[in-house]
């Protein structure tokens, strides 16, 4: 026995001339390990833990080199050969990786300085390495061109430990390069990949299942499916001038061909994931875009979204550095350890990796109304660092650059396999150099991560329903019985008006009619602006009408229950809208008309003319007494319901520039609209006059209270504040693609998000609930904005995030409108094939796609009181 360099004693046999080695490590959970090789060198470089220089595995292993608080480099081996673009394998507890070629090690991530255990039988080098899926015995397959072996890690372990060589099971051989290994749910079965072709080898009998044939390029990845083991999934490429990238799904138990699905790429796809919660499959391509398809039963295995990882990378910085600047210094250098600013990102991101990420702890699901997999992510392993992506709404949720960390050994990487450890704290991630021999174990602290990268709770005192009083600085404070109180009079005339007070005007008893009385009444002019018959003049009252509750559980439309065409000609419908009541449908129009119909579409609908543009936008009022609609001529007027008339009309002597959208706000107390890069706020009165004469005078009046610009005074496209209750939020989109969040009752701006979409929000939808229904109170926090080829986003007042991204809809040129069902369980929107879709909060790609329509559906209105029927644009209801 003699002392070792490093902190321990290193034990010799002289018989066998092999160096047994005990280290006292302080930072491993036991107390000493025991290792064996053939000449072993035990050093200490200046700054680093013990390094081991060894034989045996022959390299350099490092164990727990310090490189930063968010990833720590566990070990670090140098083989003697190249070990890039090969598959790597990591479980929970173990990583293995081809050495020196030919050879296979399996390192114990939870405890570094166990004894590596190096598994030799390969007369090739080894291409692809997967485990199984069974926690004991833990198997793990190795693959090159001359063998595929299977491997039981604890009897391996055991012979070594016994000083015996360990020994593997051969499944097959001369197969071909093996580019991926996958083994079945139950480990009864492996699939290999080689070439052109897949073998399904059963591992009890070490025989061929079956043989898959039918892709044109080699086979670069396959994935099982784990709630249908039968079935499993792979693509391949091939060669021609144009890539193009098949996947396939496969039921290996019968050895048939069940669904092929072509997508075109530029590049071949190098990794597939199956997530079991989303139902998802995701595949990642060489030149750093995702793929993400539907497994769930109905959806044909549709393609749900691409993302193009370079661009969510930009975008994701932009992102933090925006929320970096607008804290503290002390959280900004706490938020920015290990993110050096003026990084370039690669100009390719190549997607060698994928693997599940657990971050329910991290992201918890505080909206109730969403499903607990809306923190569904997974580790996207490339050349250039990790990243984790959230399969709900498509974004990145932190990124790591392995050049941000310079201690770090490999700072570009030719292969990588990632795991998240239980509990989702931590990871641990297998990278080989791309030039080079090299391969490090990393040690990632995923929660701090992520909580490094993200905003500071920015949202927490956001909330649609008020939680403190009106301020009496608010420009929402009113006092209704001041206002109409007279003010008081001086004494001499409080004296006088005291002597008439109780006197009649006239003093007779009797007057005698000037003849008026006697004269029939004539109306002298009436303008016709009214089609419908005197049975539809009716004003509508919401609660002699009110019906049943509606049902929380309800389920959306599918049927068409009633079309009805609005106009004869190219006339197109602008936007629609549904009373409170629900029994007045309104419809803007480009030929300058607004028309209201009943809910049932039947009857002649109420014209309203005036405008000298297209209608852009109709509100209802919450009593349903009145209706507001904007121009592209750029007035505002306010329309009666009985009798179709106008009672106001703003034009451009109010506003600075064209109104662009406005609404009834704070329980019909203001009208709240946009023009140019501000936000009005405007008190009105309408005269009720019903005097045939006087009628036609306005004596309807109105004056702006409060106006507020957006930050940048950009100008906003679109607005959104409740009205059906007491709010003091207003939510506005501006034209450099930003949302911003003002609070009236503080008169300022209380929250901006950038670059919400790619491309400026035209509409956001509030989940504003109906009168016929109660929904959560965290519930009415969610609002939806969509964008020209961007889709549609859901987010959460209380964290400022997006929370789940909708996608599949075509809308590429022309904006389509969307509406939330008054129950708050589906988003409903317009597309440019015609057809309305129908979707899930609960998930990212449609459930429903009805039909009906023959042009582009440009908006959609749900009924506020009856769930089997919904109107969208060409008046067609559905059921």
């Amino acid at each position: 026995m003699v002392p070792s360099a490093g902190a321990g004693l290193a034990i010799t046999d002289p018989s066998t001339d092999r160096l047994w080695e005990v280290l006292f490590c302080p930072f491993a959970s036991r107390g000493t390990t025991v290792r064996s090789s053939e000449q072993g060198v035990l050093s200490r470089k200046r700054g680093r833990e013990p390094r081991l220089e060894m034989g045996d595995p022959q390299g350099n292993l490092c164990t727990d080199a310090g490189v930063g608080d968010l990833v720590t480099e566990k070990c670090l081996v140098a083989s003697k050969g190249p070990a890039r673009r090969v598959q790597l394998a990591c479980s929970g507890q173990y990583c293995a990786f081809p050495l020196d070629g030919n050879a296979l090690c399996v390192w114990n991530t939870d405890d570094p300085s166990y004894q590596p255990l190096t598994l030799r039988g390969h007369h090739e080098p080894i291409t692809a390495v997967a485990f199984g899926n069974a926690v004991s015995p833990l198997l793990v397959c190795s693959a090159s061109r001359d063998y595929v072996i299977m491997w039981t890690l604890d009897e391996c372990r055991q012979k070594a430990l016994q000083g015996l060589t360990p020994r593997g099971v051969v499944m097959g051989t001369l197969l071909g390069k093996v580019l991926c290994l996958r083994l079945s749910p139950d480990d009864r079965a492996v699939a290999v990949c080689a070439g052109k072709k897949i073998f399904m080898l059963d591992t009890e009998s070490q025989s061929t299942r079956a043989e898959l044939e039918g892709h044109r390029g080699a086979v670069t990845a396959a994935e099982f499916c784990l709630w249908q083991t039968h079935l499993i999934i792979s693509v391949s490429e091939d060669r021609s001038f144009k890539k193009r990238v098949f996947p396939k799904v496969w039921d290996h138990h019968m050895g048939s061909l069940i669904y092929n699905s072509s997508v075109l790429t530029a590049s071949p796809l190098l990794s597939l994931l199956i997530d079991a919660e989303s139902r998802q499959l995701v595949t990642g391509c060489a030149n750093g875009q995702l793929w993400i398809f539907s497994l769930v039963e109905g959806h044909h295995y549709r393609c749900v979204t691409r993302v193009d990882l370079k661009k969510k990378s930009e975008s994701f910085f932009r992102r933090v550095e925006s929320r970096l600047c607008s804290l503290p210094e002390e959280g900004q250098r706490v938020c920015t350890d290990g993110l050096e600013k003026g990084e370039e990102v690669e100009a390719s991101l190549p997607v060698l990796g994928l693997g599940p990420c657990d971050l329910s702890l991290v992201l918890p699901a505080e909206c109730g109304c969403l499903p607990s997999e809306n923190t569904t992510c997974l580790w996207i392993g490339s050349s250039a660092g990790l990243f984790i992506f959230n399969l709900a709404n498509f974004e990145l949720e932190a990124v790591l650059h392995y050049k941000d960390f310079r201690s770090s050994s490999i700072q570009v990487a030719g292969s990588c396999a990632v795991m998240s450890k239980v509990g989702g704290e931590k990871a641990v991630c297998l990278l080989t150099s791309l030039c080079g021999c090299k391969i490090a174990l990393l040690e990632i602290y995923a929660a701090a991560l992520v909580r490094s990268q993200r905003g500071h709770n920015a949202g927490r005192d956001l909330s649609v329903l008020p939680r403190a009083h009106v301020l009496s600085t608010s420009p929402l404070y009113f006092r209704p019985a001041e206002e109409n109180r007279t003010q008081p009079a001086p004494q001499r005339q409080s004296a006088m008006r005291s002597t008439i007070k109780d006197q009649p005007l006239v003093f007779h008893s009797k007057v005698r009619s000037s003849g008026y009385a006697s004269t029939p009444h004539i109306t002298l002019f009436s303008p016709k602006t009214n089609t419908r018959s005197s049975g539809d003049r009716s004003l509508p009252r919401r609660d002699c009408h009110r019906g049943k509750e509606y049902p929380l559980e309800s389920s959306p439309p599918t049927k068409v229950h009633k079309q009805r065409v609005i106009a004869h000609g190219p006339v197109a419908v602008s936007c629609v809208q549904y009373s409170g009541d629900g029994r007045w449908l309104a419809c803007g129009l480009a030929n300058h008309l607004s028309l209201v119909f009943r809910a049932d579409l039947t009857g002649t609908p109420a014209v309203f003319s005036g405008h000298d543009g297209a209608v852009s936008t109709v509100c209802w009022s919450h009593d349903g007494r009145w209706l507001l609609s904007t121009s592209r001529d750029g007035t505002l007027r306010l329309w009666s319901l009985r009798g179709a008339e106008l009672a106001l009309c703003v034009g451009k002597d109010v506003f600075s520039k064209p109104a662009r959208s406005a609404q009834f706000y704070y329980i019909d107390t203001f009208i709240l609209l946009s023009s140019g890069p501000e936000l009005q706020l405007l008190k009105y009165h309408v005269a009720t006059c019903r005097d045939g004469i006087q009628r036609y005078k306005q004596k309807s009046r109105c004056k702006g209270v409060f106006r507020l610009p957006t930050t940048g005074m950009t100008e906003i496209t679109s607005l959104s504040a409740v009205n059906d209750f007491y709010s003091y939020l207003v939510l506005t989109a501006g034209r450099n693609r930003t949302l911003e969040v003002f609070d009236l009752n503080a008169g300022c701006s209380a929250a901006t998000i950038i670059e919400a979409h790619s491309r400026p929000v035209h509409q956001i939808c509030q989940n504003k609930g109906s009168s016929f229904m109660t929904q959560q109170h965290q519930f009415y926090n969610l609002f939806a904005t969509t964008a020209t080829g961007d889709g549609i986003k859901l987010w959460d007042l209380r964290t400022l995030r997006c929370e789940r991204c909708f996608e599949g809809h075509p809308n590429h040129g022309y904006p389509c409108g969307i509406a939330f069902s008054p129950c708050g369980r589906y988003v409903a929107s317009g597309a440019e094939d015609r057809h309305v879709y129908m979707y899930d909060v609960g998930s990212s790609t449609f459930s429903h796609r009805l039909a009906g329509h023959t042009d582009t559906v440009t908006g959609v209105a749900f009924s506020p009181s009856a769930p089997q029927r919904q109107k969208h644009l060409k008046s067609t209801s559905w059921e």
